[in-house]
């Protein structure tokens, strides 16, 4: 089952990272993504073992973004990968058929190519822009979200798409009425005081999306 609401870890340091995804498992989250960039892979295999333990404690899936060996080593429920990551179905070599494959997409071509490599959800993006990536792509608001998505049902391809990029609260009904089976939160949900009441209105907004 993929979730209306994936939660992307964010933190200045790998502590931080861990700090939050407790606090957000707390909350009532079912998917985080552990996203840590620019540290060495020890750091980012540790940091995802002590990350396991906290989503195991609260029955939460772990998503390792684009590091495949570390998601089998810990045996973590999937991995993200972005565009210039390594090839999905060489990531399926790895882990088998019963771990999630996530990718990134900012085209139409993008998205035909994760369904032909069979990925198991879309993370579509960026909605707008956003402080959280560096390497931006361009940016697709409602009216690229709309024309994509249009145009994958046009040619068959039901995929779950999660919209990812600087999504704020008033984004969620027009992201649902664009079709996205829901959306990727990092900076919206870690600031937020009472992330609860936020992964409720999500859930009330796409509730009916579950896959």
């Amino acid at each position: 089952m993929i979730s209306n609401l994936h939660y992307i870890s964010q933190g200045e340091t790998p502590e931080e990272h861990l700090k939050n995804i407790r606090r957000i498992c707390i909350a009532g989250a079912d998917w985080v993504q552990l996203r840590l960039k620019n540290e060495a892979y020890e750091v980012v295999l540790e940091t995802a073992k002590a990350a396991k333990v906290i989503c195991d404690e609260f029955k939460v899936k772990l998503i390792i973004n684009d590091f495949t060996e570390i998601t089998q080593k810990i045996n973590a429920n999937g991995v993200h990968l972005g565009k210039e990551d390594s090839c999905p179905l060489q990531a399926r070599k790895l882990l088998g058929p019963d771990k999630i494959i996530g990718g990134t997409a900012n085209t139409l071509e993008d998205c035909e190519k994760l369904c032909e490599k069979e990925v198991d959800y879309i993370g579509l993006g960026p909605f707008h822009f956003t402080t959280t990536k560096k390497k931006l792509s361009p940016i697709l608001g409602a009216a690229g979200y709309r024309k994509l998505l249009s145009n994958l049902n046009a040619r068959g391809r039901s995929m779950p798409v999660i919209a990812i990029g600087g999504i704020v609260p008033e984004d969620l009904p027009v992201l649902a009425e664009c079709g996205v089976h829901g959306v990727a939160i990092s900076g919206w949900l870690t600031t937020h005081p009472k992330p609860e009441l936020i992964l409720r209105k999500i859930q009330q907004q796409f509730s009916e999306k579950q896959l």
